[in-house]
């Protein structure tokens, strides 16, 4: 792989680059080829770990008090231990 060094960033892309590697937990130089693939449209495809699902997002906070309680008695029997399958 070729070796490019980069003098003079602006603070904000120093910023930048300093915040994604922060947030996805990877070196700076990982996020620096990170954010040039998503740039250049390279990166198409996100890791299991970095998708981000919003497709439930218009449920949440939707439900009646009288809904959500329905909802948690279902949840008890479910929730029930039987100590028999522990043993």
């Amino acid at each position: 792989m070729k070796t490019i060094t980069l003098r003079n960033l602006p603070r904000e892309i120093v910023r930048a680059v300093e915040q994604k590697a922060r947030r996805e937990r990877i070196s700076l130089t990982k996020a620096v080829v990170r954010l040039l693939e998503e740039a250049a449209g390279l990166r198409k495809e996100r890791k299991p770990e970095e998708v981000l699902h919003h497709d439930l997002d218009w449920l949440a906070g939707s439900w009646t008090k009288e809904e959500a309680q329905a909802f948690e008695g279902a949840l008890q029997e479910q929730r029930k231990i039987d100590p028999e399958l522990w043993k």
